[in-house]
């Protein structure tokens, strides 16, 4: 089964060019179903339809989300499609299983009066002005782009030197895209890239070799982590007296997308800039949009409001 498992990975990585994550999270979850088969006496050769939903069922048992169940469901499934595309089965068990439908929730999202007091609560965040330009520059950054958190944390400095309008965005897949940027991201980055290279210098006169990331850090990645930016993100929350419950690196994107819809940026414009492979996916801000104004309506219509009798 473990052949099986590595074949499938290596395929989706040559032809579907599958980023690093994805294809741990493939294997995760073909790992675990794997064992499910292994206790039954079984294995992907030989499982039949039922036996894939006994695993559903116990997936369902033991609590697991709908999100979780149907992620899981859709790994086997593509594991059985590629099983029977190169002839490892006859017949692909797993085809005619429908799974939990994933619910869609809006996106939480910031008011612009919140981001703005966020990017000035970065300026007061860090023990020192290395660690507040550090963090002015990874919010203004983030709100000025609506990168991912990996794609941020991971940028190389060569992506904004030179003073640049745009930025060069490593996504998904190793697809790439442009984003431009803000003059407060540009101030931000210049001011940021001084202090940085004065410190990889201090460091390099010591023996120490340069980082080539925008956001070094003495960790196994060499960069700063998306856990610490997570961290970072709630500290400068509490700084700014925005709830931290309602902050997170993903809720700046959310921003970023919906503030520019908001703006009259065009959809197809807002799907390029975040990297969206299908625009369905963007089109979620429109619905954010819709409720918003139905709050509106709601609140302020004096016709929406009971009268009193």
């Amino acid at each position: 089964m473990s052949d099986w498992i590595g074949a499938f990975l290596e395929a989706m990585y040559a032809e579907q060019d599958a980023a690093e994550n994805t294809l741990k999270s493939y294997r995760a979850d073909l790992l675990e179903f794997q064992e499910h088969l292994s206790n039954a006496k079984l294995d992907f050769a030989t499982a039949e339809r039922h036996n894939v939903e006994d695993y559903l069922i116990s997936l369902e048992t033991r609590g697991l989300a709908e999100s979780t169940r149907a992620r899981r469901l859709s790994s086997v499934k593509q594991l059985y499609r590629f099983a029977f595309e190169e002839g490892l089965r006859q017949d692909n068990p797993a085809q005619q299983i429908k799974g939990p439908r994933k619910k869609r929730h809006l996106p939480k999202i910031l008011s612009e009066a919140d981001v703005d007091r966020l990017l000035q609560g970065a300026v007061h965040t860090g023990r020192n002005p290395f660690d507040r330009t550090r963090n002015t520059c990874l919010m203004q950054l983030l709100y000025a782009t609506g990168m991912r958190v990996t794609e941020l944390v991971s940028l190389p400095d060569g992506a904004v030197r030179g003073n640049p309008e745009m930025v060069l965005v490593r996504g998904k897949g190793g697809k790439e895209r442009l984003v431009p940027l803000s003059p407060p991201a540009k101030m931000a980055i210049a001011a940021w890239l001084e202090m940085r290279d004065a410190k990889q210098e201090i460091a390099r006169i010591a023996g120490k070799p340069n980082s080539r990331f925008l956001f070094p850090s003495g960790g196994k990645l060499g960069h700063l982590t998306r856990i610490r930016f997570y961290t970072l993100v709630k500290e400068i929350a509490v700084i700014s007296g925005v709830s931290p419950a309602t902050v997170t690196p993903h809720t700046l994107r959310h921003a970023f997308a919906t503030h520019l819809l908001a703006g009259g940026a065009d959809l197809r414009v807002i799907q390029m800039l975040l990297g969206h492979a299908d625009v369905a996916t963007t089109e979620i801000y429109t619905h954010v949009l819709d409720e918003n104004l139905k709050k509106l309506v709601m609140q302020h219509h004096p016709l929406a409001k009971q009268r009193k009798t």
